[in-house]
């Protein structure tokens, strides 16, 4: 088996090891420093070279190194080209960490706080338990219902918006574009972990804003283009929203001068929410070669007509 990994160097000469301990027959290589692309049968990458089957006309399979797929040009590549997202225990508890961080930031006032120090304003605000805190998460996949679990341990209630209806313990399903304005009217703390499609490009805007209860939140850490940023800012400008803690943006980086960078309701993070765990993700991608090699389905396919 000869693999490509082309992402973040360092990270990648950590994959580069891991392998080299627990699987040396196979060949993997570093981009750009590729001998005979014409035998790589798979590739590693978040952003991937143009033209993809120029570069590797026998490619068998395309990973993401990450938990998104948006990034691939679907046009360019073959139909019977298996794409596989991340699907990892690390890159899964780093986001749960990440969300019931935030969540309970939100939930204890937490950005507010940070004002008034700055501020040097010496003022406390009335709290709640969290079985009043509404928290709703949209988009019940492998993450979406990963986050849900402390939360819902936390006493938190908790809901969940999907194409499709979910059975988790302690959280209400809400299904399909039908249900959504009710499920937004009841959710205080919104935390988006939706895939980037078609239809959900843009979904984070002023007509969904304006659905939440007055002073609800919002959590983003699905893709950066689910946000429409000018609503946003109207959104909490307004008081429709009190606070924003935001992950992914579009593009990344934020360009100097925008907004979000002095926005005193706005926690703002550079896309570090969940990153992949050399170990683990080294650990899931020999699991899915050994499925692939048996013509076995392997984890995180991506079905091309949904988009993930």
């Amino acid at each position: 088996m000869n693999i490509v990994y082309k992402s973040e160097p360092e990270r990648g000469r950590r994959w580069q090891r891991l392998l080299a301990e627990q699987a040396p027959d196979i060949r993997f290589q570093l981009w750009p420093d590729i001998v005979d692309p014409e035998q790589v049968d798979c590739l590693i990458a978040w952003q991937p070279p143009d033209n993809i089957m120029q570069h590797f006309p026998n490619l068998k399979v395309l990973f993401s190194v990450g938990a998104g797929v948006d990034q691939f040009d679907y046009a360019s590549l073959p139909a019977s080209l298996p794409v596989v997202r991340m699907v990892e225990p690390g890159l899964t508890r780093g986001m749960v960490e990440y969300v019931t961080f935030a969540v309970l930031g939100l939930h204890r006032n937490m950005p507010r706080y940070l004002q008034q120090q700055r501020q040097q304003v010496w003022l406390e605000h009335p709290g709640r338990p969290a079985s009043r805190s509404r928290v709703g998460v949209m988009g019940m996949g492998t993450l979406g219902e990963a986050v849900l679990q402390p939360l819902v341990q936390l006493g938190f209630d908790c809901a969940g918006w999907s194409r499709t209806g979910k059975n988790l313990a302690g959280v209400k399903s809400f299904v399909g574009q039908g249900e959504l304005g009710n499920f937004l009217a009841r959710t205080d703390i919104l935390i988006c972990l939706l895939p980037l499609t078609a239809a959900t490009e843009g979904i984070l805007n002023a007509e969904l804003f304006n659905q939440l209860p007055q002073g609800a939140s919002l959590v983003q850490v699905g893709r950066g283009k689910h946000l429409q940023h000018d609503h946003l800012l109207a959104a909490l400008d307004s008081g429709q929203l009190s606070a924003a803690v935001i992950d992914v943006t579009s593009p990344e980086p934020l360009p100097v001068g925008h907004r979000f960078w002095q926005h005193p309701a706005i926690w703002l993070t550079p896309h570090i929410a969940s990153q992949t765990q050399p170990e683990s993700a080294v650990q899931a991608l020999l699991d899915n070669l050994r499925r692939f090699e048996r013509g076995e389905t392997m984890t995180g396919v991506v079905d091309r007509e949904r988009g993930y």
